[in-house]
């Protein structure tokens, strides 16, 4: 128990910078910074796409790592601390006057936080499959981290907004930036204490350069179905995410809606990840992932409902996207250690680090262009950038947010279910296997 709380409490550092870039950034860009729509949308995409690059690198190296205390831990110690550090650099930047200077700030210090996410979150996503060989014992490990990982959301995507708009301006997001890298580093500390009785994998790296290790994952049937259904419903995530703070102010035009939107998204998956897990046990992973990705898209479907509905009823459907939610947190992460493990035994070669690395960067390219493609939608929207964000939205702009936040993210989950359908791996193979 003790050991499943320890790697769960990695997901406070993961779950804190997953959330409030995406939350934030992209509205900091636009209603502080004054930067236009399309070239916000650039500065958060691009340090992203460099991790779709680095992510595999980072996998690599975790594999080759020699220490005492495992390939992994120390990744988690070192990269966890320069994230807390980068982070709160990123909302820092002094006020010069210059559109230009404040965007390169920006960009350079997001390149920063994005490389060090990468040695911090492949190395932690590769330890489950290197910890157990039970089938049943990765989905209670990803149980505890989804619901570690639910509170985080909770608490960053709530409390992130309430320091900004308390303190106000540009101070209020430096401020909130320093609260939050200290979440960051409080969650990489006792990620790193919390594992240190974790066994550590005997499976010799795999021969081979990065390309060749690389070409055998993509390979792997099972995973490659498995990644791209997660990409895409990371994808639908990132649109969520990006459009909470200009729903909230543009659509519902209610004080305090963003904390409440995250609450009804949040609150769920803190209580039903649990019986996710349970249902899982009882029907299948893949069953399980399929009925947790029906529910978010139903409920995506449903806000379509916000500026014509009273705001409860938006609520109310964000609050079914959160019950999907923790589902598609914890089958698919539950499944991933399978599908690394079983080309381990078959292989005799681990390429565990290659295999998370693949799958970070698909999922941080899924969430990256999530908020690059609600730009593109505020775009298309005539949405207006200031420097005060209370500009009145055109009736356009005002339809793209909701279109952004409900139907585009609900056609993309239902989408993801194209690749899903062919995932074959069951308890079954993965015990013959491990056996």
């Amino acid at each position: 128990m003790s050991l499943r709380i320890g790697y769960g409490a990695g997901s406070v550092a993961t779950g804190a910078f997953g959330t409030v870039p995406g939350l934030m950034l992209l509205p900091y860009l636009t209603d502080t910074l004054a930067v236009p729509a399309l070239l916000a949308g650039a500065i958060v995409l691009l340090p992203k796409a460099w991790d779709v690059v680095l992510n595999p690198v980072a996998g690599r190296i975790s594999d080759r790592t020699v220490d005492p205390r495992g390939p992994r831990r120390p990744w988690l110690l070192r990269a966890g601390l320069a994230l807390g550090v980068c982070f709160a650099v990123l909302f820092a930047g002094p006020d010069l006057g210059s559109r230009a200077f404040d965007a390169a700030w920006v960009l350079v210090a997001f390149l920063a936080c994005a490389t060090a996410y990468a040695f911090f979150q492949v190395p932690y996503v590769a330890m489950p499959a290197e910890i157990t060989d039970s089938y049943a014992e990765r989905t209670r490990l990803m149980t505890w981290r989804v619901a570690i990982l639910a509170f985080t959301i909770l608490l960053a995507g709530a409390s992130a907004p309430a320091i900004r708009d308390a303190i106000g301006g540009r101070d209020g997001y430096r401020v909130m930036g320093l609260v939050m890298a200290a979440i960051i580093v409080t969650g990489a500390l006792l990620a790193y204490r919390g594992t240190r009785g974790a066994r550590i994998g005997e499976v010799a790296p795999g021969p081979g350069s990065l390309r060749d290790q690389l070409r055998l994952v993509a390979a792997a049937r099972d995973f490659r179905l498995l990644l791209v259904t997660f990409v895409v419903q990371a994808l639908a995530t990132g649109c969520m995410l990006a459009g909470v703070d200009y729903l909230a102010g543009d659509v519902l035009e209610r004080d305090g809606a963003s904390t409440i939107l995250f609450v009804c998204f949040v609150g769920p998956a803190l209580l039903l990840t649990p019986a996710w897990a349970a249902l899982g046990q009882r029907i299948g992973k893949k069953r399980g992932y399929l009925a947790s990705s029906l529910v978010l898209a139903t409920g995506a479907a449903l806000a379509v409902l916000a500026g014509h509905a009273p705001s409860a009823v938006v609520f109310a459907a964000v609050g079914l996207v959160g019950v999907g939610y923790a589902g598609v947190q914890v089958f698919p992460m539950a499944m991933l250690p399978d599908a690394a493990a079983v080309d381990a035994r078959r292989t005799g070669s681990s390429r565990v680090g290659v295999y998370t690395g693949v799958w970070t960067a698909g999922e941080t390219l899924g969430l990256a262009l999530g908020p690059g493609l609600f730009a593109v939608v505020l775009a298309l929207g005539s949405y207006r950038s200031s420097d005060s964000g209370d500009v009145v939205q055109p009736d356009s702009a005002v339809t793209a947010i909701t279109l952004g936040f409900s139907v585009l993210p609900a056609v993309l989950v239902l989408a993801s279910l194209w690749w899903l359908r062919g995932y074959a791996l069951d308890e079954r193979e993965v015990d013959l296997v491990d056996a």
